[in-house]
């Protein structure tokens, strides 16, 4: 009789253990099936030619040195005259092209702003000042 007065007691504690075991194994599940989701989709990807696209324009590089000599792809020019006839000849090939500007910091500015300024006589939008990082 003792057994039968212990089955009608009042439980008044809620036993979760189980119920949390099916929600984690319902995260994990998700969690390995959207990740298998987004990196198992399987793309025919198109094949790259080996050669260069010739419709890329060729960065163009200006170096003004410490004592204010022009350089062109490492070429000399012999004024700024020289330099901007060369840039209206490769800008007649093509009419955008960039162009970096790579000024010594011994430079004076004024020839700086010169060679900015002959760039943009000759319309060229697609300019670039190299400049070193900032080591801390």
């Amino acid at each position: 009789m003792a057994r039968l007065a212990d089955d009608t007691r009042v439980y008044d504690d809620l036993n979760v253990t189980s119920m949390l075991d099916v929600a984690f194994t319902l995260l994990i599940i998700f969690i390995l099936m959207t990740t298998a989701a987004v990196q198992g989709i399987r793309v025919n990807l198109p094949q790259a030619s080996d050669t260069p696209s010739l419709s890329e324009p060729k960065t163009r590089a200006i170096t003004i040195t410490e004592n204010g000599s022009l350089f062109l792809d490492a070429f000399p020019m012999g004024s700024l005259a020289e330099l901007e006839a060369r840039l209206a000849q490769h800008r007649a090939a093509q009419p955008q092209f960039p162009v970096i500007v790579r000024g010594d910091a011994a430079v004076q500015y004024a020839r700086v702003i010169e060679v900015l300024d002959m760039l943009g006589r000759l319309q060229l939008t697609q300019i670039g000042l190299v400049t070193q990082r900032l080591v801390r």
